[in-house]
């Protein structure tokens, strides 16, 4: 019997979305630099992007 295999774009669009995420915290650590703002920023951009990377290890087929 042959077998079939679905194969979805859930790695890509969830990498997308997170890569998107991240950006936005890298412009907003760039828009508050003197700030406490950018401490957020950069806790933002660097949570999202390795969430991103996680996303395409546990969902790229």
């Amino acid at each position: 019997m042959a077998t079939q295999t679905e194969s979805t774009d859930k790695g890509v669009g969830l990498t997308l979305a997170l890569s998107a995420l991240a950006v936005i915290g890298a412009l907003v650590m760039l828009t508050g630099a003197p700030d406490v703002t950018a401490a957020w920023g950069f806790a933002a951009a660097v949570l999202f992007s390795s969430l991103a990377v996680v996303g395409v290890h546990l969902y790229w087929d």
